[in-house]
């Protein structure tokens, strides 16, 4: 598992308050926004969709807010009209960093970004800057209680996954980016239960960071996982899990 990976899993565990669940819902309303713009409001026919439903139900979003989200997506309803965006940067210690989000005004999300960057010992770059160093893929995370690992990749390989890998908590499908919908498929019909799908950069090469350095680090993957048009941020930076444990445990600045 990726490093930004096991941060998000950390924090994941931690208690969410009522005002970070809001935000979890504005993030998840404006990606079922852009996937119902994109490919129409039928999940069946919309696989990016049917993730973006997936996601929502599982962080118990109401389904009001969700069929609200569809008909704005899909101009049934009047409201913001918001567009992908993909952003590159480097971070502290030599990390590189890609951002995925969506906005309704590329100019002010830009510099808000830059001034997170800035403010994080970090800096935006140029498209392409590194994104060189990051394969774009498919990961299923699916359900591994009561399954077999072997079972599991016979299933999905055949279907065309690259690769299964026993993440402890669960099993991780890696597929090429045109087998997500169809190896999810298989997966599914084979009894399996699958908690999420979605494409990912994953970096090719890591930075191992520590000490003050992988601080600086988890507080810019924060800032940027807090700003509103943020969907999704990938680094290749590694650390160990007690390094993460540590800086999870350290009382916020007054």
């Amino acid at each position: 598992m990726s490093g930004h990976s096991k941060w998000h899993n950390i924090q994941a565990k931690k208690s969410v308050t009522d005002a970070k669940r809001g935000k979890i819902f504005t993030k998840l309303a404006r990606e079922i926004i852009v996937a119902a713009k994109e490919g129409g409001g039928d999940p069946t026919s919309n696989f990016r969709l049917r993730a973006a439903l997936d996601k929502a139900n599982a962080a118990s979003m109401p389904k009001a807010n969700i069929q609200k989200a569809i008909k704005r997506g899909t101009g049934e309803i009047e409201g913001a009209s918001y567009d992908d965006v993909l952003y590159e940067g480097y971070g502290p210690g030599g990390t590189a960093v890609i951002i995925e989000g969506s906005t309704d005004n590329r100019n002010r999300t830009v510099a808000e970004l830059k001034k997170i960057f800035t403010k994080n010992d970090g800096s935006m770059g140029e498209q392409g800057c590194v994104s060189w160093n990051f394969t774009k893929r498919g990961e299923l995370q699916v359900t591994s209680e009561g399954k077999d690992l072997d079972e599991l990749f016979m299933v999905a390989a055949d279907a065309g996954a690259e690769d299964v890998i026993d993440e402890e908590e669960y099993f991780l499908v890696v597929t090429p980016p045109d087998k997500l919908h169809a190896v999810s498929e298989v997966v599914k019909e084979n009894g399996y239960e699958i908690k999420s799908a979605e494409l990912v950069y994953t970096p090719n090469s890591t930075v191992k960071v520590e000490g003050k350095d992988a601080e600086k680090v988890l507080k810019l993957q924060d800032a940027l996982d807090d700003h509103d048009d943020v969907a999704n941020v990938y680094s290749n930076f590694e650390m160990t899990e007690e390094e993460m444990e540590r800086i999870a445990n350290i009382p916020p600045m007054m």
